[in-house]
């Protein structure tokens, strides 16, 4: 019941400009929900409701979408995990061996898999090294030299 309920009140803001509580749970008991105006306090916070200034001025209430984490938030978070874990790497052919802290392998080539590197056609780690694999060489090189731009030039083995 909650769960339709929340969802005529989502249908509801957005086919009306409602400015209160009350005249929110005015329209759901006139669609037939018997509600209090508590119980449409509880649904705005769940709903994570808020007021914006519409048309004309008036307030009303909207759900305003959740943001989008950023690819470049999430390539923030990456490279941090790829700068603690890191300690050094080395290409040979189309492979690009990289050596990290104990227990750091999985999540750093986890970090590396996120990145979706179009060079990189995998990774897998073991407890301190992970073996990532290019399509050619020259991709391989090109990997080392993005990495150790995130890193801020990690030194070669």
């Amino acid at each position: 019941m909650k769960t339709v309920r929340q969802e005529k009140i989502i249908e509801l803001i957005r086919q009306y400009e409602i400015d209160t509580q009350e005249e929110l749970a005015q329209k759901l008991n006139e669609a037939g929900f018997k509600v209090t105006q508590a119980t449409v306090s509880r649904d705005i916070r769940a709903l994570k409701m808020t007021k914006v200034t519409g048309p004309g001025g008036k307030s009303r209430y909207a759900i305003l979408p959740e943001p989008e984490p950023q690819a470049s938030d999430l390539g923030d978070k990456y490279a941090r995990v790829l700068k603690e874990a890191v300690i050094s790497m080395d290409a040979g052919q189309n492979l690009v061996v990289i050596h990290t802290i104990p227990g750091m392998a999985m999540g750093a080539g986890a970090a590396l898999d996120a990145l979706k590197w179009p060079e990189i056609l995998g990774c897998i780690a073991g407890d301190d090294t992970i073996l990532c694999a290019a399509r050619t060489s020259a991709q391989a090189r090109h990997v080392l030299e993005k990495l150790e731009e995130i890193l801020g030039g990690t030194p070669r083995e």
